[in-house]
Parts: structure tokens; sequence; C-alpha cells
């Protein structure tokens, strides 16, 4: 087998191994949506109360883990510096794992089984909490672990597999939770089915848990931790074409991170800023209004039963199948130009879906409009809000900035969707918008977005990791073909 080969089969391995923290991620995202009715059932409509309360205290409950996810983000820079990327990641693993278990049996320790009511509610809350903090911590060191063990030629189709490993775990847990549903009544879904399928997501953590013992660290924290015979072995191992040049600069860079400890704003605000609107916007469209309510909203469009975790699958494989097709053409077409086609393709799609809701029309445009809304997102901010989270910042405020980026993703994650199960509640709204009021709203701010790229945000495709922090000093344009082509052919 050709050496070059042999290392490009090694880096998309550990790449491999990484995005599924990824996949934890998609699948703890999407298999609370088979749970919703369980949850008003069990622990919400006992309490008796008025409509603003209920729909409050039912969207934090299915949104809870995204405060953990706030917090797992913001200690996952200090966690991946201190235990390394790939340790960091086991944690987030066994986090998975007692998180999926408890939210399944909230009452172990207390009490036996299913003879609690809403009394159980705030142990499942804070097992949904301890989930978000396992997402938090995978959505910050999965995509730098893949970034830093990535060659600059292909570094943006790699850490978009996190994106890919995220769409697999939504499209396996809509089957997941279908399956699940089929088996018994609606009665039985909401009285025990939903807890298996909680409990479903202990077997791709113990998978996560086992074959992270396989990969090492990443060289840039081996570098970092004075470890450097390690890094130059990993290096040469991914096939780096001058590892001692390499690890010099890896080593110069960290020696800038330690002199700028104190210092976020080493490379001025506006890095840290677009970096955190970027996680901001990637939320603010909508995506997990859509993601954690599928079967609420086509319920609201006139499916009923099985048939809207039918169509919520239908769903799931347009954001897979999409997600595959932006690994062939992020490396070639760039950032930018893939998040400006999304942006304007999702605000017609949101605009539309808005007024069939508003005019209470039901058919078969309603369902292509949401298809086209998932592909869109699918294409662009999905995939390369991460990617550009992950290479954007310099290396030597990367520990701090981005940890903050991904925490404003999530602090916008948990906005969203606390506000629409209020908004899509809401009677008053419903008089006049009949469910649309929300991805009215979401279109406008998908038409922000276009704006917001075309202004802000730098395109990054093909500089190495050590090179970004050229274009925060304005030495050098991002978008030089000519310095495109001399970085993609140098070393990670």
């Amino acid at each position: 087998m050709p050496a070059a080969s042999s290392n490009r089969k090694l880096a998309i391995l550990l790449a491999s191994v990484a995005a599924l923290g990824g996949l934890l991620f998609g699948y703890d995202t999407a298999v609370i949506s088979g749970a919703v009715g369980a949850i008003d059932h069990n622990f919400i409509a006992p309490r008796h109360l008025s409509e603003t309360a209920a729909n409050t205290l039912s969207g934090w409950t299915v949104s809870s883990a995204l405060f953990g996810c706030i917090l797992g983000s913001l200690v996952a820079g200090r966690c991946g510096d201190w235990l390394g990327r790939r340790n960091g990641m086991m944690v987030s693993a066994i986090l998975f794992f007692i998180s999926a278990l408890g939210s399944s049996m909230p009452e172990i320790g207390f009490a036996p089984v299913g003879q609690v009511g809403p009394e159980a509610l705030a142990p499942f809350i804070c097992y949904r909490i301890l989930g978000g903090v396992a997402i938090g911590l995978a959505s910050t060191l999965c995509p730098l672990y893949i970034a830093e063990i990535s060659p600059p030629q292909s570094r943006g189709w790699l850490v978009a597999l996190q994106q890919m490993a995220i769409v697999t775990g939504i499209f396996i847990t809509y089957f997941v939770n279908w399956g699940i549903a089929s088996q018994g009544s609606h009665f039985w879904v909401i009285t025990t089915g939903w807890r298996y399928m909680l409990a479903s997501m202990t077997l791709p953590a113990t998978l996560f848990f086992v074959l992270l013992f396989l990969v090492p660290d990443t060289p840039r924290w081996l570098v970092m931790k004075g470890r450097r015979d390690e890094a130059r072995g990993v290096l040469a191992r991914l096939g780096t074409p001058d590892v001692a040049r390499t690890v010099e600069e890896i080593a110069i860079s960290y020696e800038e991170q330690a002199e700028n400890q104190a210092r976020l704003n080493a490379f001025g605000w506006p890095v840290v800023v677009i970096g955190v609107l970027i996680g901001m916007f990637q939320q603010f469209v909508g995506i997990n209004a859509v993601m954690y309510y599928a079967p609420l909203m086509f319920q609201n469009m006139g499916a009923a039963g099985n048939n809207a975790f039918l169509a919520s699958i239908l769903l799931g494989g347009v954001n897979f199948v999409s997600t595959v097709g932006v690994l062939f053409v992020i490396d070639r077409v760039g950032r930018k130009p893939l998040l400006l086609f999304g942006s304007c393709l999702m605000t017609v799609a949101m605009l539309a879906l808005g007024i069939f809701f508003t005019l209470q029309y039901q058919g078969a445009a309603m369902i292509l409009a949401i298809l086209v809304y998932m592909f869109a997102f699918a294409v662009s901010w999905g995939p390369v809000a991460w990617v550009l989270m992950a290479e954007m910042f310099p290396n030597s405020i990367k520990g701090k900035a981005m940890p903050i980026a991904v925490a404003s993703s999530w602090i916008a994650n948990l906005f969203v969707s606390v506000t629409f199960k209020i908004l899509d509640g809401d009677s008053i709204l419903n008089r006049t918008f009949h469910h649309g009021f929300a991805y009215l709203l979401y279109a406008v701010i998908s038409l922000g977005t276009v704006w917001f790229v075309i202004r802000f945000v730098p395109e990054t495709k093909g500089l190495r990791l050590e090179a970004i922090e050229e274009i925060w000093r304005g030495e050098v344009s991002p978008q030089s073909s000519e310095v495109n082509a001399r970085e993609a052919a140098g070393a990670i």
C-alpha cells in the first residue's frame, strides 16, 4: 500500500473515531423528541399548571440538557488542555452513558422504577443536564481533535465528519424511536416506551469509550506538554512532509499562547466576536426547534401517531444525505459560498413554511418546505459553522476562544428550544399565525445571516492552523489562491 494512501487512511480513521462524539451529540439531540409526549404526560400534566407555565416547564425540561452543554463547552478547553483531547473525549463518553441510563430511569436510587410521578422530574432534568455536559465536551473536543490531526488540504471535510456523525446520530435515533414506538400503543409509549428510547444511547456511548483507547492524542497537545518525541511519531505516521519544522512551528505558537495567557483579545476582539456570532447564528436560524420537536411539528401539519415519527425519519434522511454531499465540496468551494447559499435557501423555506401554517394550508408543499430547509442547513450552517469554529482561531487563543464560541452556540440553542415551545403553544399567537409565527421569525434571522457572512466571515479554506493568525493580523488575505496553494502543500 502506498505510504500516502496509508497516511490518509490513518487520518480518516482517527477523525472517524473522534466523530463518534458527534454521533452521540446527534443521538442525544434527537432521542428526546420521542419522549416529549411522555414528559408532558408523566411530569407536566399532573401538576395542573396554566398554559404558559406548562409550556415553559415542558420546554425547559426538553431543552435542559442545553444548560449542561453550556457548562461542558466552557470547561472543555481547560479539560482538553489538562487531560488531553483524547482523555477529555473519554470523560464525555462516560457522562453520556450515565445520562442515558439515569434519564431513562430517573427514580433510580430513591424509589422503584415507574412508581414515582411528577416528583421524578427533578432527577430527570439533572441526568439530562449531565448528558448536556457530555455534549458540551464532545462538541468542543471532537472537532478540535480532528482539526489538529488533519492535513490542511483535507481539514475541512474531515472536521465536517463531526457534523456527518451528528446527523447520522439523529437519523439513527429517528429509526430507533419509530421502532420502539411501533412496539405498542401510544399509551405504552408515553408510559414505558420512552424509557427504552432514552436508554438506547448507552450502546453508542460504550462503543465511543472503547474505541478511544485505540487513538493517540494530537501532536499539538503533545508538544504543549513537552512530549515532542511522541508528537514527532504521530506526525510521521500521518505523513507530515517536514516533521521537524512542523513541531517547531507548533512550539512557537504555544510559546505565544503562554505569553498571551490573559489576552483573549491578542488578535483583536473581532475574531472572538465573529466566532461567537457564528455559533449563535447556527442556532438562531431555528434548526433545533425542528430537531427537538420534529414529531410535534409534523402533528401540527396534520400527521397523526406513527406517521409523525415516519415523517421525522424522512427529515433525518435528507439531513444525512445532504451532509454526506457537503463533504465532497467544502474543501473545493470554500466556507463562505456554502454559508451564503444555505442562508438564502433557508430564508425562502422558512418564509414559505410560516405562510403555509398561517394560511392553514396542509399539503405536500409544507413537507417540501421543511425538507428544503433541512437540505439548506445541512449543506451550510450545520457543518461549516463547526469547521470555522475549529479552525478560525489562532493557536495562542484557541483554548479560550473556541469554548466561548461553542458555548454561545449552546446558549442560543437553549434560547431557541425554550422559546419555540412557548411560541408554538401560545393560543394568542396561534389565533393569527396557527403555529407559523416561529418559522416566520427564523426566516427573518436567516436573511440577516446573509449580510453577516458577506461582511464579516473570513474564508479559511486551505490554510494551515498556524497560518490562520495572519488573517487576523492583516498580513494576508484568506481569499488569495497563491497563499491557499502554498499552505495546502505544507505540513499539518
